[in-house]
């Protein structure tokens, strides 16, 4: 393949476009989701179905088929991340008319903590302080978005389901996220084309696929999330990734829960209070803290040692992006 001869700055600038781009067409899929009318199980079902046409004939045309780097573990492993991402979709969607949309998305949004603390079980990472301080303003922040009333506890349970929905889905994506980083050699594109494969035998049980006969015009809306948001929108996203360094990645991925809340209240009319507002900056500011490895709390007062002038290297490390190669909006 050939290397990329623009200069790095108009590549950056190229990068930050596509997933700008990118997370403003994931801001949309719950406008997509809802006005479909369909249920969530065939809404993935159908996503599953238009989005590998659109994955596949890209990965066609590229020539990806070619030298794919899968091997049995690592198609095993691609596709146990699949059972995840798919009925994390579900639960994700399913919460939209439970909660809404800008609910449903911001506590969705709380993936990051959970792939850390995943890793710290499941894999052994450590888990510094300054994480744990995160995971702590983070869920604080969620607890005041949750906006949980003493109403919702003691009438209908529609609200809280939602939330326990948005939460497992979370909790799924981020299951995704730490078995697929573990898929190396294998185009994202790919992977996420043997996922969405996957979708369709292991949703077919679930889906009510005679209940689309009557969608008419809705149809629409579901080819929309297959072609667009799981096409269009994954090319762009995969290719944004490899032209940006992390904090530009970490910094641009929360255009989506912002773009999601402003549809949700342009087409639907629904809004954040002002307590559930408060949590939104504490959530960001967290998630900012955990990408970028921020350290949580006052700086440390350097020693007499530590303040004395250090040699410099002759190489520096450049930054990685740690991304789910699964795909979640």
């Amino acid at each position: 393949m050939s290397q990329p001869t623009a200069p790095p700055a108009e590549l950056e600038r190229k990068g930050a476009f596509e997933l700008t781009f990118a997370m403003i067409l994931s801001g949309t899929i719950g406008v997509f989701v809802v006005e479909s009318g369909a249920s969530p199980f065939n809404v993935v079902f159908f996503r599953c179905v238009f989005g590998a046409i659109a994955l596949g004939s890209y990965c066609l045309a590229r020539g990806y088929f070619k030298n794919h780097g899968f091997t049995a573990k690592k198609l095993g492993l691609t596709a146990l991340g699949g059972v995840f991402i798919v009925f994390n979709w579900v639960l994700l969607f399913s919460s939209y008319t439970k909660t809404s949309i800008s609910v449903a998305t911001v506590v969705y949004h709380t993936q990051p903590f959970y792939v850390v603390l995943l890793g710290a079980v499941l894999f052994r990472d450590k888990l510094t302080a300054s994480k744990v301080g995160w995971l702590v303003v983070a869920f604080t922040g969620l607890i005041l978005v949750a906006g949980v009333s003493a109403s919702d506890l003691s009438g209908d349970s529609t609200y809280l389901v939602g939330l326990g929905q948005a939460l497992l889905a979370a909790v799924f994506y981020a299951l995704s996220t730490v078995i697929t980083k573990r898929v190396s050699g294998v185009r994202p594109h790919l992977i996420a084309l043997v996922q969405v494969l996957l979708g369709i035998p292991l949703l077919l049980p679930f889906a009510a696929v005679g209940q689309t006969a009557d969608l008419g015009a809705r149809w629409g809306w579901l080819v929309g999330i297959g072609l667009i948001h799981t096409g269009v929108m994954y090319v762009l996203m995969y290719s944004a990734y490899q032209k940006l360094p992390t904090p530009k990645i970490a910094v641009l991925a929360f255009i989506y829960p912002a773009m999601a809340m402003v549809m949700d209240w342009l087409v639907f009319g629904h809004h954040v209070s002002v307590v559930q507002a408060l949590g939104i900056p504490l959530i960001v500011t967290a998630s900012l803290g955990v990408n970028l490895g921020w350290r949580f709390g006052p700086p440390r007062r350097r020693t007499p040692a530590e303040q004395t002038p250090s040699v410099p290297e002759t190489k520096t490390a450049q930054l990685v992006p740690a991304t789910s190669t699964g795909g979640t909006r």
